[in-house]
């Protein structure tokens, strides 16, 4: 099997199984209707050792761009290989929300939610504000690549890895996914959102094209600084990424907060009026 197909057929399969647990819970008439959150970040976690696990051995199952990226960008793969493995991780995740499309083919109809629906193909912020959604998609995504590296760095008994990167992903959902929906993958989210765009879905909205860049520019941030990061602090190579990576990030969360404190505090309001009032 070739590399590409490798990425292809891991991503298709980490679709099918965390697309496919996400309609369980949202679609109406499912048996596993209203099973929650919590069944939704252990599908995910399942659904990312399960594709490890088939393509691991071939590829290293990547499965993710901003693994990929993250990993070039330590100098852990080769730069050459990105643009392949990130477009082999793109078709895949389509075709694996096709295939969840027609697993769920009679609860589309039974389902009126349009936001339901588009959330079995990709993400949406529970709190709609785009600077703290990318700052969120950011710190999932870099904690996922500081894990992996960490799991990379001690011995396992063989075959135990994939269970454990699938423990990983659990964590991030149950900890720090109900932000965003924890994408931390932009194949996973871009993919089945362009699936979602063009199936022939019963009742069906619009795929949220608005949003769409938050879950595909934060992981590729997140998993470079994770990476960079690891690289300084854990094995003491400091490189210029990492202090441009740093101040990038720097500017991100300031940005977050102070939006979010503008919200909060809400426009000042002019004492004038009420100033001449006093004087007269």
């Amino acid at each position: 099997m070739s590399e590409f197909l490798a990425e292809l057929i891991g991503t298709m399969i980490l679709i099918i199984f965390g697309g496919g647990v996400v309609g369980g819970v949202v679609l109406k008439k499912s048996k596993a209707e209203g099973a929650g959150w919590v069944v939704i970040s252990i599908g995910w976690g399942l659904a990312v050792a399960m594709g490890v696990y088939a393509v691991g051995n071939v590829s290293g199952a990547h499965i993710n761009p901003a693994v990929t990226i993250g990993f070039a960008s330590i100098g852990e793969f080769p730069w050459a290989k990105v643009p392949m493995y990130v477009s082999a991780q793109l078709i895949g995740a389509f075709i694996g929300a096709v295939i969840v499309f027609f697993q769920y083919l009679p609860h589309w109809k039974e389902t009126e939610d349009k936001g339901a629906k588009l959330a079995v193909f990709s993400t949406d912020p529970a709190v709609k504000s785009t600077p703290s959604n990318l700052v969120s998609e950011i710190i999932g995504t870099f904690v996922l690549i500081m894990g992996l590296l960490f799991i990379g760095a001690n011995q396992f008994t063989e075959g135990l890895n994939p269970a454990i990167v699938g423990l990983l992903i659990i964590a991030i959902g149950m900890s720090l996914g109900g932000t965003t929906g924890y994408a931390i993958n932009p194949a996973r989210d871009l993919g089945p959102r362009i699936a979602h765009a063009v199936l022939p879905i019963i009742g069906k909205g619009d795929s949220d094209w608005g949003y769409a860049l938050i879950p595909v520019i934060g992981p590729i941030i997140g998993g470079v600084y994770g990476a960079v990061f690891y690289n300084a602090i854990f094995v003491g190579e400091i490189t210029l990424l990492f202090w441009i990576m740093s101040v990038v990030i720097a500017v991100i969360l300031g940005v977050a907060l102070t939006a979010e404190l503008k919200k909060h505090n809400g426009p000042i309001k002019s004492t004038n009026n009420s100033s001449e009032k006093e004087a007269v």
